[in-house]
């Protein structure tokens, strides 16, 4: 691949730096009612956006545009951010593994050849979310796979659920389960002694993520691997019931279940993880699994005391991290991103400053660089993380936008930098809180920062880029599918807290960009796989050839 950046024809490089602000989570809904953080949040900076002439349109963020397998699923930051990153259509987590799936593939692999050694004598234990959200796993692949497994020889299989209520409505939890209950009878029909053996809420248990709080994690090894937790239950479906507090004035939330173990009739676990046992965690997408995948796979460990490590054959759904090469065995390969803009930026020795929270540090880092962990040249690349609050996101809504503000504008000022990119994370992160009032208050806060940021730009004569990367405060409510009205239950709104379908908005600017410079009319179907190449006009170069469209007029 050729690496060298031309100059643009028509647009000078600026004299100041270009910032690439992503509000994560901020989508641009058709609705705009009470239900719509967004839409009541004070916003008079993203809002001016939208009315300079040519320079604010829509952008897709979920499904096709964003590599996933059809445009009912659901964008997430991970797929999101590797479009924006790399500007090219790739193959994503649920299309890779339903490929697999489809062409039996991922029963022929290295990964599965490793696991299938336990189907003999041992048992094989699934791990993950059980949900068909499609932003971290779906239920029809974990299906698949068991069953997939004890047609090829299984004798003992156990999976351990975590409950969702995130990306999925929230109670869906006992409908999932009594699916999974349904699959387990059939391959104990087959003569597979398969059983549900543990489980929790997905947010205080296993799925912690970047280590912002170690203990969540390690609820989930004491559930799963140890057979430890402050609940028994006889089976899964009685466990969520009752855990949820099913019928009370505040029933609990799926993501917040406490962890939960399967006892049989001796009250003695059924499923705890042994040595020489094989281990698969069923979730496609990376974040909230390497933790566990490193308690798992690591001898040396110290994030927490796991009481006793068993020797298994350990294998991801797919690789987690690419640079760990974590877990060293996976069912499905990665998809390979090269020539992503982090790229070309180092080897044209451009310089950038990048920074987010730990919540979203690894979106703006890992997943925009192609899924690549460290720097492409650390003199050229800044990247600064600030440790995101351990409380629950509505309760403290400002999170850390103010400092990321603070550094953005030091970094925009001191001239050290080509590119600055942040991500302010407050828009996802407590939109799926659910909390309403919440969600608003941190997009009021958002758009604040927004408007002194781009000051600073005008003030430094630079240029900007103001997007998301997919959708979530722009609807908080579930709604009719025909009339789009919010649903009631029990005389209250039920609450959205996973992504929506929405487009994102996508703002172009600054006092350093020509007044000529426009965004095409048209292009439909524009995605946020067309950003890298509009970022690289912006900056004065001539975009790379692999890549998307720019939007920018030519």
């Amino acid at each position: 691949m050729d690496f060298e950046l031309k100059p643009h024809p028509k647009i000078p490089k600026a004299e100041g730096p270009l910032l690439v602000c992503v509000l994560d989570g901020f989508g641009e809904n058709e609705v705009k009612d009470d239900y719509n953080a967004i839409n009541i949040a004070d916003t008079p900076c993203t809002d001016a956006l939208k009315e300079v002439p040519g320079r604010w349109r829509t952008i897709r963020a979920h499904g096709t545009a964003v590599g996933l397998p059809t445009d009912d699923d659901m964008g997430n930051s991970e797929v999101g951010h590797n479009a924006l990153g790399a500007g090219q259509l790739i193959d994503q987590g649920a299309s890779l593994v339903d490929q697999a799936l489809s062409s039996k593939s991922l029963f022929e692999g290295e990964g599965w050849k490793l696991i299938s050694e336990a189907f003999e004598s041992n048992t094989l234990h699934f791990i993950g979310l059980l949900s068909d959200g499609g932003v971290h796993s779906r239920t029809n692949q974990l299906f698949s796979m068991l069953k997939g497994a004890a047609e090829k020889g299984a004798k003992k299989i156990r999976v351990h659920i975590l409950t969702d209520g995130r990306d999925v409505p929230d109670g869906s939890s006992i409908k999932f389960t009594e699916e999974l209950e349904e699959v387990v009878k059939e391959l104990e029909g087959s003569g597979c002694d398969a059983k549900i053996a543990s489980g929790g809420g997905r947010m205080c248990v296993t799925m912690d993520r970047y280590e912002a709080d170690w203990n969540i994690v390690k609820r989930g090894w004491e559930a799963h691997v140890l057979g430890e937790a402050p609940h028994t239950f006889k089976d899964a479906a009685t466990a969520i019931k009752t855990l949820r507090k099913e019928g009370s004035e505040k029933p609990v939330s799926d993501q917040w279940l406490d962890p939960f173990v399967i006892v049989g009739e001796d009250d003695k676990p059924v499923g705890t993880i042994e040595d020489d046992d094989a281990v698969v965690i069923f979730n496609f997408r990376a974040d909230r699994v390497i933790e566990l995948s490193k308690a798992l796979e690591y001898e040396e460990f110290t994030a927490f005391d796991r009481k006793r490590w068993p020797k298994t054959r350990f294998a991801g759904l797919m690789q987690y991290d690419g640079d760990l090469k974590l877990p060293t065995n996976f069912l499905v390969p990665p998809p390979a991103i090269s020539g992503t803009s982090g790229e070309f930026m180092a080897k044209n020795k451009l310089s950038t400053f990048v920074c987010s929270e730990t919540q979203k540090f690894g979106h703006v880092t890992f997943f925009w660089n192609g899924n690549r962990s460290g720097y492409f040249d650390e003199s050229l690349e800044t990247y600064v993380e600030i440790p995101s609050d351990t409380v629950p996101f509505n309760e403290i809504p400002e999170m850390k936008a103010r400092e990321i503000c603070e550094a953005g504008k030091e970094a925009l000022r001191s001239g050290k930098y080509d590119q600055v990119r942040i991500n302010f994370a407050n828009p996802d992160m407590v939109g799926h809180t659910g909390d309403l009032q919440a969600t608003a208050t941190c997009c009021t806060l958002v758009d604040k920062c927004v408007k002194e940021l781009l000051e600073v730009v005008d003030e430094m004569k630079g240029r900007f880029i103001v997007t998301s990367d997919h959708g979530n405060a722009d609807d908080m409510a579930q709604r009719d599918k025909k009339t789009k009205k919010p649903i009631v239950a029990e005389g209250k709104v039920v609450s959205l807290t996973s992504h929506t379908l929405a487009p994102v908005p996508f703002a172009i600017g600054g006092a350093g960009l020509p007044d000529d410079v426009k965004l095409k009319e048209g292009m439909p179907e524009a995605g946020l796989g067309n950003v890298a190449a509009t970022l690289f006009e912006l900056m004065g170069y001539a975009a790379p050839s692999h890549m998307l469209p720019s939007m920018i007029e030519e």
